[in-house]
């Protein structure tokens, strides 16, 4: 039995095959359940060694150690398994960090209070691994060059944040229509408030997976690497011949961009540009 559990672990490690048909939800749901997998077997690794041989010789098991040994396990691991740079970083520090907040007696009730705060900003973070990016300013303009000869625009921001894009767009374009989606509560909430005079946009709560890409001509999203392979099947399934789906910075993996644009802000920001 410890066998089978041990082997059932080690391949809930490894990366997982790639299926001829993404399934949206249960990827970004399953990026997730690995990194704690990673926790937990560098926390049971570490611990079954060191309870056994501190117990037999009547001491306290070290915690200052024990953290930084259970930090590097879950580097090791993170590596073996070929997590991004980023994940490595974050296994490595959690336990160590974990233990040094633990010092500071810290009420446990602040930490709930701000995880519930950080979901309210940050839900898309982990639910489906897109973290909250505002666009520029450069990025609505670029927008609307873009769009400018498309006569009867119906335009859609796939998580919209606080209708940064299509806010200004829609008070530019009143002759076209614009819709965001968004299911992170405050940045929702900002949104919703901020769109409520503009009369050609709509202000929607709702998962980017559920949304129907048919009845629109231009698709924008500014997401993550993560969940790009499976939108653009989304995209190629839904949207109509000729119309077009822009990324902000994250170019859709294995698929050749239309064309691209270099936005000029700050943040160097990229438009890769698809036409379905």
């Amino acid at each position: 039995m410890r066998r089978a559990t041990s082997r059932n672990l080690c391949l809930s490690l490894l990366p997982a095959p790639s299926p001829e048909r993404s399934d949206a939800p249960a990827a970004a749901v399953d990026g997730p359940r690995r990194q704690l997998a990673l926790q937990f077997a560098a926390v049971l690794a570490v611990l079954s060694l060191a309870w056994p041989y501190y117990g037999i010789r009547g001491e306290a098991l070290p915690w200052p150690q024990t953290a930084f040994a259970i930090g590097t396990a879950a580097l090791l691991l993170a590596t073996l398994s070929r997590q991004p740079w980023w994940w490595r970083v974050v296994h490595a520090l959690f336990t160590p960090l974990a233990w040094g907040v633990s010092l500071l007696q810290i009420d446990p009730a602040w930490f709930l209070l701000g995880f519930m705060l950080l979901l309210l900003v940050y839900r898309g973070a982990l639910s489906g691994q897109i973290p909250l990016y505002f666009s520029s300013r450069q990025t609505v303009d670029a927008l609307a060059a873009l769009t400018r000869d498309r006569h009867d625009l119906r335009f859609l921001d796939l998580g919209a944040g606080i209708g940064s894009i299509v806010q200004p767009l829609a008070v530019a374009r009143p002759d076209a229509r614009f819709t965001g989606i968004e299911n992170a509560p405050a940045t929702w909430l900002v949104g919703r408030v901020r769109t409520a005079a503009t009369a050609n946009c709509a202000w929607r709560w709702g998962d980017l997976w559920q949304a129907d890409l048919a009845a629109y001509d231009v698709v924008y999203a500014f997401l993550s690497p993560a969940p790009m392979a499976a939108l653009w099947e989304k995209v190629v399934r839904e949207m109509r011949p000729g119309s077009l789906f822009i990324s902000n910075s994250f170019a859709v993996p294995g698929v050749t961009v239309t064309h691209q644009v270099d936005v000029g802000d700050r943040r160097h920001s990229r438009l890769f540009c698809y036409r379905v």
